[in-house]
């Protein structure tokens, strides 16, 4: 081949497999992942079984290997600064109380260097003295009550960490309650809207992420059990999240808005949000010096309040006169409330799947005056779905798709009223004063 040009070529040629080869093989270099778990707490059954998880994770998907920190003296030796050098993330497994680690912010630095944090179930229950920690996980652990079934929501589900979950699905497991939790410091992965044992609406976070510095932070409250960390679901959940830690999954962090967005047909047809999902703007208290149980928890807007504890009732500041309004509410085992149109005239939310039976003072009747044509009350602790159309004195009520009173004519306050002038506009009253209840997605459209 006596042409320079013609040789250059062919050596290009033969060079770039090779080149392509070199790049892909190092790009395929596993990664090293530290699982540490020393305890000086509480210790649970299930960590052999997670130490030996992460291992059989990090074969199968061929993506890092595995180094232990379960002794001491091994967590001595490991996490020093100079040590840490040699991984690229860690994974608390089960770790608990004051740990002794060799040096805590050298640790925390570590991190926000641009490596990898990934927490398991008992992992907020770490270090509970040092605030730095607690602000770099995300929350703290406070309580938990009995193992429960529990229905769990997916937050993102393009996360790895949760993409291969449906939309919801149900997981009997020891579930954690927290304390320094913000989530407009976290991304959200997995989350529930009532309290896992007791059924009272609320925001009770499950899985969240967040960016620490440079680093990625990932934290997830299941895995109590042998059986639980067993489920191809939750295999599938602690690899996606260490894979992501490892940057070596592609993820959201940054806060979700909890802020209600309407969709381009309610918003074409002129719907606008009665509550923004983020605060109390645009509502004040009925009575101002009443118990402030309302409050704003990730879109939903939630009267937190004990058994035999009375509440308040919350009364939007703008006045409606002929209009739409749709919503979802949801309400614990045996709660009652109520959602007033113009202030005046009740339409009652009531615990009484139960029953089976319409009545004038049964969940989706206007309170002792007229009771719905048909039962569709759910359970406790499901959304219910609501639209109603006020025009003058006649109100069509749609209630989870079934259409239960129509053109019903209300000339009269039902009770609890702000005031007696049916005919003149009036605000959103929400009952508080009776039980616990929870709304989202309220939206409102002013008709002629």
């Amino acid at each position: 081949m006596k042409n320079p040009l013609l040789r250059l070529a062919h050596r290009a040629a033969w060079l770039a497999p090779a080149l392509v080869s070199a790049c892909l093989a190092s790009a395929a270099t596993p990664k090293n992942v530290l699982v540490v778990s020393v305890t000086k707490g509480f210790r649970h059954d299930v960590i052999p079984a997670v130490d030996a998880l992460v291992k059989e994770l990090g074969v199968q998907s061929g993506k890092f290997n595995v180094d232990y920190a379960q002794t001491d003296q091994q967590l001595a030796e490991k996490m020093t600064a100079t040590a840490l050098a040699r991984y690229d993330a860690v994974v608390f497994n089960n770790t608990s109380g004051d740990l002794p680690l060799p040096d805590r912010d050298a640790f925390l630095n570590w991190i926000k260097s641009g490596k990898g944090f990934v927490g398991f179930h008992a992992a907020t229950d770490t270090l509970g003295g040092f605030l730095p920690y607690i602000e770099m996980i995300g929350a703290q652990f406070e309580t938990h009550h009995e193992q429960v079934e529990v229905t769990v929501r997916v937050e993102d589900p393009q996360h790895p960490a949760t993409a291969h979950f449906p939309p919801t699905f149900k997981v009997h497991d020891e579930i954690y309650l927290f304390k320094n939790f913000h989530r407009g410091q976290v991304h959200g992965l997995l989350t529930m809207d009532k309290h896992p044992n007791f059924g009272q609406p609320g925001d009770y976070p499950v899985a969240w992420c967040k960016e620490y510095g440079k680093g990625r932070v990932i934290y997830s409250s299941l895995g109590h059990r042998t059986d639980v960390i067993q489920r191809d679901d939750i295999k599938k959940h602690y690899l996606g999240a260490i894979l992501w830690a490892l940057d070596l999954a592609p993820g959201n962090a940054q806060p979700l808005s909890a802020r209600l967005t309407l969709s381009a047909p309610e918003a074409a047809e002129g719907f606008k949000p009665l509550f923004n999902g983020v605060d109390l703007t645009g509502w004040k208290l009925r009575n101002p010096s009443g118990k402030s149980s309302w409050s704003a928890q990730n879109g939903m807007l939630v009267n937190s309040i004990a058994k035999d504890e009375h509440g308040t009732d919350l009364v939007s500041e703008a006045k409606f006169s002929n209009f739409t309004v749709r919503y979802d509410y949801m309400v614990p085992p045996g709660a009652n409330s109520g959602f007033y149109l113009r202030g005046r005239h009740e339409l009652q939310i009531l615990d009484d799947h139960s029953e089976g039976k319409t009545a004038t003072t049964g969940n989706a009747s206007f309170y002792n005056f007229a009771a719905p044509t048909a039962f569709t009350s759910k359970p406790a602790g499901e959304w219910n779905s609501v639209e109603v159309t006020l025009i003058g004195n006649q109100a069509t009520v749609i209630h989870n798709g079934v259409k239960v009173h129509d053109q019903r004519v209300i000339d009269r306050p039902t009770g609890g009223e702000l005031d007696n002038n049916v005919s003149l506009p009036g605000p959103i009253l929400l009952q508080g004063d009776h039980g616990a209840v929870a709304f989202r997605n309220l939206r409102i459209r002013a008709l002629p």
